[in-house]
């Protein structure tokens, strides 16, 4: 398998239904809701599909979306999902940077998103990113679950000089193999 991440498309959105409804079943987003994001110029939703998958085996893996006028200073992330086969692997993760690095091209300084409070998994993951938790809304999802409200401040981009005779940024990232194996025991 291979995951392609990519700017979602009106195209998408019978996918996008597909996987939202399976998702979150009482609390998914009206069809007609979800179309309006993906036309939205405040908006930037992405998708996640297998690249190697041919035909009509190409499923959606995941989407993320994110609302943030440009200039406005704050944002929201509206949604994200990953198809329930692929969940553990890190697409979550990388949806959310890749959100993360849209709002800060479009000078962001805040972003904000609602999490159901029952979802450890998804909370934990909000909080290893650098969200906070600044709220609570109460029964804001169906079945009267309390939504816990977050805020990132977005870090700046972190560039860094290669280091000399290394091709690449990557390089300046390297560990030597036994410092990794070692770590990795840990």
């Amino acid at each position: 398998m291979s995951v392609f991440m990519r700017r979602a498309k009106l195209a998408d959105l019978d996918r996008i239904m597909v996987l939202e409804r399976e998702t979150f079943e009482a609390d998914a987003w009206p069809e007609d809701a979800m179309r309006r994001e993906l036309e939205s110029p405040h908006a930037y939703y992405l998708i996640a599909v297998d690249d190697e998958a041919e035909g009509d085996a190409v499923g959606l893996l995941g989407y993320a979306g994110l609302l943030a006028p440009k200039g406005g200073g704050q944002g929201d992330i509206q949604t994200i999902a990953v198809a329930p086969s692929i969940r553990g692997i890190g697409l979550g993760r990388g949806l959310m940077h890749a959100l993360i690095t849209e709002a800060r091209r479009r000078h962001v300084a805040e972003i904000f998103l609602e999490v159901r409070a029952d979802n450890p998994i998804a909370r934990a993951l909000y909080e290893s990113l650098g969200f906070e938790e600044i709220g609570v809304r109460r029964r804001y999802y169906r079945g009267g679950i309390d939504a816990v409200h977050m805020r990132l401040t977005v870090p700046p981009a972190v560039a860094r000089p290669a280091e000399a005779g290394s091709s690449g940024a990557a390089a300046a990232e390297r560990t030597p193999l036994d410092e990794r194996d070692a770590e990795a025991r840990r």
